[in-house]
């Protein structure tokens, strides 16, 4: 079994070693180039577009419905934790890298979103289906690729999407309250049975509720932490941006370990948060109901804005002020971001404890319905709507016996699957990239235009 786990460690170092890292960075950039930063068009066109009904538009849920649903798979634990691993181990440099990673991932959510609507195809129940496998299969006749990458994201929901999520939860309902992780694990499964079972429709209803809710009640706990240490706000920013570029130190055991590991581990945690380029939250922004996928890819690129651009950077000074305010505080040698962030919110008198407590549950139960959609959608690509049923029997069977488990293994392989589902992925945003600026250029001035032809309707 040790040999085993060794094996598995080191193919999860070479997957996501520096050439996966620049890969998708890379084409991060080169698809903010080539759609000409339509970071621009996101964060005025986008947002106000997420939260207007596109009623003349064909498909199963609101434009927020969909978007709802990809922040709930989005927004999870690493926007807490790992925020705070990457410090611990990058040094608060990393926190710059993390929030340029999500700067430029817009352009790459924003792409694989378009293709994603543009490709989408309908079932013969009348369901809209759509991701990475219809582009590819679709848009470059690559049927091999396409299910590759829906054998590998199907898979991976049930370690990244689910048993590390249940995971969590239990333990800070134990650690906190006292509860037993199994009675955790049957309470999440049961949760999750009622709403997975309802489809698409079900899982977006309770993610336009939960979403906004999670996201408010954390920030505005991160607001108060900052107001708590207001005096260390600009010298943790300047802090931050002198240390993603050059080793020291700083005030409150923080220490900047160089711009090669502020790079990498700010990098890899801004990937893994917002998940830009790995191929997931198109699936859901398919389902949407949107005249032109120009319309919805914008909708859909404002969850990398929130996700990361807001979420991760306000936990980044959260835990940046945090530690500088307290110079007993050791970063780099606690070197766990859950410890930084208890830390960190017990700052506020008998609610901060709540604050985090809520914010890990919630951020974790919502991508355990997201990423149950992901895998769904990918398990009737390969194996047909037979294939429903015993996925989620088994996803719910995951989250009942997570919280019992070493999990150890079960993220490391999580971990790669990730890395192995983005690629093709990422083949088919590069490849079809003239085909993204030229809906692009056709859309982004008239986005209410309902000229759009989509694919020809496919009865499976």
């Amino acid at each position: 079994m040790e040999q085993i786990t060794d094996m598995i460690n080191k193919i999860d170092g070479w997957v996501w070693g520096w050439w996966m890292i620049v890969l998708l960075f890379g084409t991060h950039l080169f698809m903010t180039i080539r759609t000409g930063f339509i970071q621009k068009y996101t964060i005025t066109k986008g947002i106000k577009l997420s939260v207007t009904k596109d009623t003349d538009g064909e498909g199963e849920v609101s434009q927020f419905g969909a978007l709802a649903t990809a922040l709930a798979a989005t927004i999870g634990t690493g926007n807490i934790v790992g925020v705070g691993t990457a410090i611990a181990l990058g040094g608060p440099g990393a926190v710059l890298w993390c929030w340029l990673t999500g700067v430029f991932g817009i352009a790459t959510k924003y792409s694989e979103s378009l293709i994603a609507v543009k490709y989408r195809v309908k079932t013969k129940d009348g369901r809209m289906q759509g991701g990475a496998m219809y582009a590819l299969e679709r848009g470059l006749h690559m049927k091999w690729l396409a299910m590759i990458f829906a054998f590998f994201a199907a898979f991976a929901s049930f370690g990244i999407g689910c048993a590390t999520q249940v995971n969590a939860i239990a333990n800070i309902a134990q650690g906190n309250f006292g509860i037993p992780k199994w009675t955790v694990g049957l309470v999440v499964g049961i949760l999750t049975a009622i709403v997975i079972f309802g489809g698409i429709k079900s899982i977006a209803r309770v993610c336009e509720r939960l979403v906004p809710f999670m996201a408010l009640f954390y920030v505005l706990g991160c607001i108060i932490i900052l107001c708590i240490n207001y005096d260390f706000i600009l010298p943790a920013v300047v802090t931050i941006c002198r240390l993603a570029f050059t080793p020291g130190a700083a005030a409150g055991g923080l220490v900047g370990s160089g711009i090669r590991l502020a790079i990498q581990y700010g990098v890899a945690r801004g990937l893994f948060s917002n998940e830009s380029g790995m191929g997931s939250a198109p699936i859901a922004a398919a389902a949407a109901q949107t005249r032109n996928p120009v319309r919805q890819a914008l909708v859909s690129s404002t969850g990398t804005f929130w996700d990361t651009v807001v979420v991760c950077l306000m936990t980044g000074l959260v835990l940046v002020t945090t530690i500088m305010k307290n110079p007993n505080i050791n970063a780099d040698q606690i070197g766990d971001g859950g410890v930084l962030s208890t830390l960190a919110f017990g700052q506020i008198p008998v609610f901060g404890p709540i604050v985090l407590t809520l914010g890990i549950v919630t951020f974790a139960y919502s991508t355990i319905l997201g990423w149950a959609y992901y895998g769904e959608r990918c398990v009737e690509y390969f194996a047909g709507s037979k294939g429903l049923m015993p996925y989620r029997a088994l996803y719910i069977a995951v989250a009942v016996i997570a919280p019992i488990i070493s999990l150890n293994v079960v993220w490391t392989v999580a971990d790669i699957l990730n890395a192995l589902m983005s690629i093709p992925n990422l083949v088919a945003v590069l490849l079809l990239s003239n085909v993204i600026v030229k809906e692009t250029k056709k859309y982004i001035h008239n986005l209410d235009a309902k000229d759009y032809t989509p694919v020809p309707v496919v009865k499976e």
